[in-house]
């Protein structure tokens, strides 16, 4: 309630205080002549008793529309403005609300498609991962292959030297024992050059 309603208000309350005061003086004297027979009852006794009636409500009549009225009004309109700010701030909320429930649709279907890329995304890692790992299995085996091979050619060659080793030593022996030692040095020169040719 506002200091304007509220001043409004204790007028209105003053004026009725002061209207009843003066009743009451008013009435002083006819009830001070209660004792003797009332002039009351005559006609004109009811002719003033009805003027008075009309002069009081009246009064008060008057009372109530200039002071209460207003202050009556400016109640009506704080409670109507209250009212709009009311429905001001209904519709507000109504509109958070509504925004509310779209953002929370809108996170759902984005939490939705979030489960769906991680999916995808881990689907393909996971085959990054065994393509990777493949790779990486062909890459050793054609390492170890490859290593195999040429412990096999170093092998084989460590063979074919040893096997020749092995002949020329053979052969030096065989030919010690068969050929004369004259002829033996030409020989043995002759088939060593031949083997060394061969080995090359």
């Amino acid at each position: 309630m506002t200091f304007r309603a509220m001043q409004q208000i204790r007028s209105a309350a003053r004026a009725l205080c002061f209207l009843v005061i003066s009743l009451a003086l008013a009435a002083a004297p006819v009830f001070a002549q209660e004792g003797d027979r009332s002039p009351a009852d005559s006609t004109t006794g009811w002719v003033f008793r009805w003027l008075n009636f009309a002069l009081v409500f009246g009064a008060i009549a008057y009372c109530i529309v200039k002071y209460a009225a207003p202050a009556f009004r400016t109640q009506a309109e704080e409670i109507s403005r209250k009212i709009a700010e009311g429905a001001r701030a209904r519709e507000a909320a109504e509109r958070q609300r509504r925004e509310i429930k779209t953002k929370l649709e809108g996170l759902e279907r984005e939490i939705e498609q979030l489960r769906v890329d991680a999916k995808r995304d881990a689907e393909a890692e996971a085959q990054r991962l065994r393509d990777l790992g493949r790779a990486e299995a062909e890459k050793i085996e054609q390492a170890a292959r490859a290593e195999i091979d040429a412990a096999a050619r170093t092998g084989r060659m460590e063979l074919k030297s040893l096997g020749a080793r092995l002949a020329v030593e053979r052969a030096e022996v065989l030919l010690r024992q068969e050929l004369a030692p004259k002829s033996e040095a030409a020989l043995l020169r002759t088939f060593i050059a031949e083997l060394e040719r061969s080995v090359h």
